[in-house]
Order: structure tokens, then sequence, then C-alpha cells
């Protein structure tokens, strides 16, 4: 079975490859002309679902995985929560948008509060469109440690550990990840139709 991914984001190809080892796996960027999608969706649910269909229209008949994630922070109204992507700017990177939100926490004179990661998987399938979610709660602090993973990950302490995920070895990262919930989840789906 293919699973084409809906992203061109290397960490997040890299993380979904690994946890569907013995799979094909493949960025939809290596089989047609990456295009546009607008992310209009008031969730990541929705966003998910709109990523997963676009491409799906492109290549019917293929498993298309699309994951929307991102982080909200409690104490600043939920943000940067489905903007986590585009938060400093449309063409900003991983490091602006951390740099941007690290900002904000000092801004509100926040060192530390909580905040939580979601991750919502849709796959658009011949069978129709199925989501998955999965979620890490933990808190924020207002500096960058740690250089593995990617996005906020040098920022975010998981609950119940006092390193940050940018200071978490891969493994360890693997156990409580929000993505990879999702994506069991979206493996037990795959299992059933395949």
């Amino acid at each position: 079975m293919r699973i084409v991914v809906a992203s061109s984001n290397k960490g997040k190809i890299k993380e979904i490859k690994s946890f569907f080892e013995g799979m094909e796996v493949v960025s939809f960027s290596e089989i047609i002309k990456p295009f546009e999608i607008e992310e209009n969706g008031k969730s990541f649910k929705e966003n998910a679902i709109i990523k997963a269909k676009a491409i799906y229209e492109k290549i019917p008949g293929n498993i298309v995985l699309a994951d929307d994630s991102g982080i909200s922070v409690k104490a600043l109204g939920g943000i940067p929560g489905i903007y986590s992507a585009r938060f400093a700017g449309e063409n900003a990177s991983d490091k602006d948008n951390l740099y941007k939100l690290i900002e904000e926490l000092k801004k509100h004179g926040l060192k530390k509060t909580p905040a939580f990661y979601t991750a919502a998987i849709a796959l658009a399938t011949p069978y129709g469109v199925f989501t998955t979610h999965g979620f890490m709660r933990g808190d924020v602090i207002d500096e960058a440690r740690g250089d593995k993973g990617f996005g906020y990950d040098p920022m975010f302490i998981p609950k119940g550990f006092e390193k940050t995920l940018g200071e978490l070895d891969e493994s360890v990262k693997a156990k409580i990840s929000y993505r990879f919930k999702a994506l069991s989840l979206a493996k037990i789906i795959l299992n059933t139709i395949k």
C-alpha cells in the first residue's frame, strides 16, 4: 500500500515515514507538481480534510494522508492554533514562528505556561474520508532549548518531563508524540480498508 502524504515539510515526512516503516510513503510533490491549497478551515480537522481531498482529486485511487497540526497556548487565547505554520507570516520558517511565539510570551510576562499540541490526520481513500486526532499537553517556555525535532519543539516541555521536545531523544519523543497517537489510529483505519 502506498501512502501519499499531502505535505512537503521534510520534518513531517520523516516522522510519518518512520512511523509507517515497511510501507511506501511518498510526498505528493514526488508524484504531481506542487500546487497551492487554500487552508480556510476553522479547525485542524477541517484543514486536514481540505488538504487530503485536494490531493486525492489530482491522484484518485491512492491513499492520501494529510496532517494539520499545531500548538495552542491557553493564556494567549489559544494562539497560534491553526495558524501555527504561518504564525510569523505567510512564508515564515519554523525558527521565525518559534521566536514569534517566544516574543509573545515575553510580551505577556509569561516564563512558563500551559499549552498543548494537536495533530489531526485526514485519510482520503477510495472508501471515503476518515479523520483521527492526537494531543500532547505540557508547557511552553520563553526560550528555545535543544535542536531536535522541528517547529515549536525547542520551547515545549511535555507533561511529566523536565526537558523540551527539542532536547528529548527521538525514541522518547516517539512514545509520547501527538502525531504518532493520531497516526496509530490512522493505521487501524488503513488496516481495515486494505
